[in-house]
């Protein structure tokens, strides 16, 4: 069961005031349209979802339309961090991606129902994996993968045990139904036309059969529950730990020069291999999903970041990392816009690159201007600066671009360091373009008539994002970020998922280190610990290891579990902590994934205007609304024609 740890509450959590003219970043941009729900947060998603006074069953299929909504059946996305490589984060399933399989619905179930309060676990069936929420007493199946659950007669949904009783008794009430045991093709026949309704009584239930006892995805149904919930004792049944992922927020943060663009289309671009026809092109297997209230034409977004470095004005200096002897023409009159101050030393330049979204590909371009013997070296980071990678060096002046997909790909966040040499040296637009993948469904749609759209900025807040395969081959054979690559200080653990050792005990140490001052740790950890002796302690310090405090305890015994927990007793000022995970075993003891998310206040955060562009056509027209929001918190309305074909919605600081 997730269990939130809470130290304490640190008052002032949002930026202190900032005027519009000094703010460099606007964060946590929200814009909803009233044709589509607000889920932009786990705890937005919570007030639309969630409402008081519900009973738990109620909360229960709350989630189940949740998931099934925002999530299509198909191959699913892989980011190769997590033990298990397939997405398992609810809130990336509805912001980036859209679609996945069984084990990523069984995780969204079992992730959003313990962040409500309610146990969740997996099953493994035949050939397939489920959840269940457990209230009253009992287990309750929630298939968010086909799409269904099964109401008894005395209204509480049946669990997995109670649907494969009631399957397996109706096959052996007739020895003539024997012919039809895991035979798709007799029983789809048997199924045509309502027979399905002669089946187990309790299969009538289910809310998502056609006709032909097919759910609205066009494939799977009645006849894959009757295979499915008929197994052997000791084939299948077993109980599993699917590993939600939890932490991920949807965070859209604007500097100058930074637009982000998010279209209702895709180029056929996913994070996995081949394109699938299904996802991409059309709405024709999302039939329940527009039951729930999707209107998207598409399920699948190509959308772009793109960053134009404000260089010759110095608004750079703001948002970047780190800004070391360097001048800019604003301030010197010198070109090139941005360049080396004291020729005796190198000027560095590193800028950093979190997205809300996944990166599909990139590009860096620059005009150098490379003084007599000097040089631009760029080096690129996807583990907040522990490791470098040179990606270019130039030793010559003229325009130069730079492929940074085999360096982005799958990434959410990285940094670029320019060092800068030689006197005149320099750069002149710099400027850096994503292609990122998004989920059209949760986009603020507009629809004929009158459309409300409400805009809001939020905590001036940003986050970094600690998370890394625990598996050090299996990241150096998918080319992502290992958990070792942030140099954790390791005693009797091993490199490989954290395990400890022949001597019963160990510990690493995390460090994790915010741009801005720190106020708050976001953690997500998914272990197994099978004896009750096993487990690991958590505990966090913020004056470099000198003293510790306990959080929360990783706990056996169990094959595996996963909790996520917030620490919010981050003393003030403070933008380093240490996290330490104190590890026993008697059995075994191992962490399959880990994932701290810091959450920091921006250090030049506030509110600026935001420019929000909508581009729609109307009967083959293009149409666009540009509305330019001067406040936090505004409200306005888009009035659209008939039949509008949804374009594109793009986000900028007004100029």
């Amino acid at each position: 069961m997730r269990k939130v740890f809470v130290l304490a509450v640190l008052a002032g959590l949002c930026a202190p005031s900032v005027r519009a003219e000094e703010a460099a970043v606007v964060s946590h941009i929200k814009v909803v349209s009233d044709k589509v729900e607000d889920v932009t947060t786990l705890e937005d998603w919570k007030k639309t979802y969630i409402k008081p006074g519900m009973s738990d069953q109620e909360k229960a299929i709350a989630i189940w339309k949740t998931v099934t909504k925002y999530r299509h059946q198909t191959t699913p996305p892989n980011e190769f961090i997590f033990s298990g490589e397939n997405v398992h984060d609810p809130m990336k399933t509805i912001h980036v991606y859209g679609y996945g399989m069984c084990c990523c619905a069984s995780s969204n179930i079992e992730g959003l129902a313990r962040y409500v309060g309610l146990q969740a676990r997996g099953r493994i069936i035949k050939d397939h994996s489920v959840p269940e929420v457990f209230y009253d007493g009992a287990w309750h199946l929630f298939d968010a993968s086909l799409m269904n659950y099964f109401t008894k007669t005395d209204g509480k949904v049946a669990g997995v045990d109670e649907i494969r009783k009631a399957v397996q008794e109706w096959y052996g009430a007739e020895p003539s139904r024997g012919a039809m045991r895991q035979n798709d093709n007799k029983l789809r026949a048997f199924a045509l036309n309502n027979g399905w309704k002669q089946g187990p009584a309790l299969l009538n239930t289910s809310p998502t059969y056609d006709v032909n006892g097919i759910n609205p995805a066009g494939w799977h149904g009645w006849p894959s529950t009757m295979q499915e919930y008929d197994w052997k004792d000791g084939q299948a049944g077993g109980i599993f730990e699917y590993g939600p992922s939890m932490g991920y927020e949807l965070n859209i943060q604007l500097r100058e020069g930074e637009t982000l663009t998010r279209n209702w289309s895709n180029e056929g671009q996913l994070v996995h291999g081949a394109p699938d026809e299904g996802v991409l092109k059309s709405r024709e297997h999302l039939g329940y999903q527009t039951k729930l209230g999707d209107l998207a034409p598409g399920r699948i977004g190509n959308g772009t970041l793109a960053y134009q470095v404000p260089l010759a004005n110095g608004a750079f200096r703001k948002t970047a990392l780190a800004a070391e002897n360097l001048a800019t023409t604003a301030e010197d009159k010198a070109a090139p816009a941005v360049h080396v101050k004291d020729a005796n030393a190198a000027g560095v330049l590193v800028l950093r690159m979190p997205s809300s979204y996944v990166y599909l590909n990139g590009s860096l371009t620059f005009k150098a201007g490379v003084g007599s013997g000097g040089s631009i070296a760029v080096s690129f980071s996807d583990d907040h600066g522990n490791n470098w990678k040179e990606v270019a060096k130039v030793d010559a002046s003229g325009n130069q671009t730079v492929d940074l997909k085999p360096f982005a790909h799958l990434r959410y966040d990285y940094r670029l360091r320019f060092e800068l040499k030689g006197a005149g040296t320099g750069l002149d637009d710099l400027k850096i373009v994503h292609m990122i993948q998004h989920s059209q469904a949760p986009l603020p749609l507009l629809t004929e008539g009158a459309n409300t759209i409400t805009f809001n900025a939020g905590a001036a807040e940003g986050t970094v994002v600690y998370e890394g395969n625990t598996d050090p081959k299996a990241a150096a054979a998918k080319k992502v970020v290992a958990l070792m690559d942030y140099k954790p200080a390791m005693q009797g653990l091993q490199p490989h998922l954290l395990m400890v050792g022949d001597s019963g005990k160990g510990e690493g140490i995390l460090n994790v280190e915010t741009p801005g001052v720190m106020t708050r740790l976001r953690v997500n950890a998914h272990w197994r610990a099978r004896d009750a002796r096993d487990g690991y302690e958590v505990s966090v310090s913020f004056d470099e290891g000198k003293t510790w405090k306990a959080v929360e305890k990783l706990e056996g015994p169990t094959p595996a579990c996963t909790k996520y927990f917030t620490i919010e007793s981050v003393p003030a000022g403070t933008k380093k902590a240490q996290l330490k995970f104190a590890g026993r075993q008697v059995n075994t003891t191992c962490l399959f994934d880990l994932c701290i998310h810091a959450d920091y206040k921006e250090p030049h955060g506030g509110f600026r205007p935001v420019k929000i562009t909508y581009l729609w056509e109307e009967g083959g027209q293009p149409k666009s609304d540009v509305h330019t929001a001067t406040k936090a918190n505004e409200t306005y309305t888009i009035k659209v024609g008939a039949k509008p074909r949804m374009k594109s919605i793009v986000l900028e600081l007004a100029k």
